[in-house]
Parts: C-alpha cells; sequence; structure tokens
C-alpha cells in the first residue's frame, strides 16, 4: 500500500510541472513548549492540497488518499461546501486523478 505522503508529493511535482501553483496545508493543533496549543486556523475537513491554475486563475483543492483511504465526516462535510458553490475539488490516489480533477475542472471527483 502506498503511503500518503509520497502520493502527496507526487501530486505537488506533478501538478507544479503542469501549470499551475500548489500548497500543502498543514492542519491540527500542536501543543508548543510553553504548554500553550498552536492552532493552524483552517476549518476542519480541509483538504490536504490547493492551489490555482496560472492559465486562468481557478482554484482547486485536493484531498490525497490511499488505494485505501476514504474521506472523514469532516472531509465529506467539506466536499459538501464546495460542491455547492461550484469549486474544483476531489480525491486524488494519484498524480493522475490530480492532473484529471484540475484539467476537467471536476467537482467532487471521487467523493
Amino acid at each position: 500500500m502506498t503511503e500518503e505522503h509520497k502520493i502527496q508529493n507526487d501530486i505537488r511535482v506533478a501538478v507544479s510541472a503542469h501549470g499551475c501553483t500548489i500548497f500543502r496545508t498543514n492542519v491540527g493543533k500542536v501543543k508548543m513548549q510553553n504548554n500553550r496549543w498552536f492552532d493552524t486556523g483552517l476549518p476542519r475537513g480541509f483538504p490536504d492540497l490547493f492551489g490555482f491554475k496560472h492559465s486562468d486563475g481557478k482554484i482547486f483543492f485536493i484531498e490525497v488518499k490511499n488505494e485505501n483511504g476514504r474521506p472523514r465526516p469532516d472531509q465529506i462535510k467539506f466536499h459538501d461546501f464546495l460542491t455547492r458553490v461550484g469549486v474544483i475539488h476531489g480525491i486524488a490516489r494519484s498524480s493522475e486523478d490530480a492532473l484529471k480533477i484540475i484539467d476537467e475542472e471536476l467537482v467532487g471527483y471521487g467523493y
């Protein structure tokens, strides 16, 4: 089984070479050395990657899963929101999936 981290890195390289800018999101809370909590501020369920196409500026969101991965309830809720507003997004299990989502401007691919 392929690790999601490797799939995510492969996607970042492929999408960057494909005329897009892509960012990795870091979500969650971390306890710092001073015992205070640091929260990234992103909403629960925010996808792993997001970016935009250089050709037209359209934004996209990519949730990365391995071949057996399934979206969590908070990820499905975020997907429902993106679907309602018509934003390009989907689940990618490979760089080919990610490029398909972006190039075909798919809304909700893989959910």
